[in-house]
C-alpha cells in the first residue's frame, strides 16, 4: 500500500466535502464517496497523532521527562531561554 501524504489526503478529503455539499450526486456515489472521506479522515487523523508522538519525543528531557515549554512562531526560543539578550 502505498504512503498517503498528509496534504494530498485532507486536499482530496475537502474535495469530498464540497461535492457532497453541491448536493448533486446520486445517493450512490455520494455514499460512495462518503465512505472514502471517512478512511481519508482517519488516515489524516492517525498522521498527526504519529506527528504529536515524534513531537513529543523531541521535547523530553535528559531524564525522559517531557516538559513543557513555550514555542515562539519567530526565533524558536521561548522566553528566558536566551537571557534577554538582544532585544531592545
Amino acid at each position: 500500500m502505498a504512503t498517503v501524504k498528509f496534504e494530498e489526503a485532507l486536499a482530496r478529503l475537502e474535495a469530498i466535502v464540497a461535492e457532497l455539499e453541491r448536493g448533486e450526486l446520486p445517493l450512490d456515489d455520494s455514499m460512495r464517496i462518503f465512505e472514502e472521506g471517512v478512511k481519508l479522515s482517519k488516515t489524516c487523523l492517525k498522521i498527526l497523532e504519529d506527528a504529536e508522538h515524534r513531537v513529543e519525543i523531541l521535547v523530553k528531557d535528559k531524564d525522559g521527562k517531557k516538559r513543557a515549554r513555550p514555542f515562539d512562531l519567530e526565533g524558536g526560543a521561548g522566553p528566558g531561554e536566551n537571557g534577554g539578550e538582544g532585544e531592545a
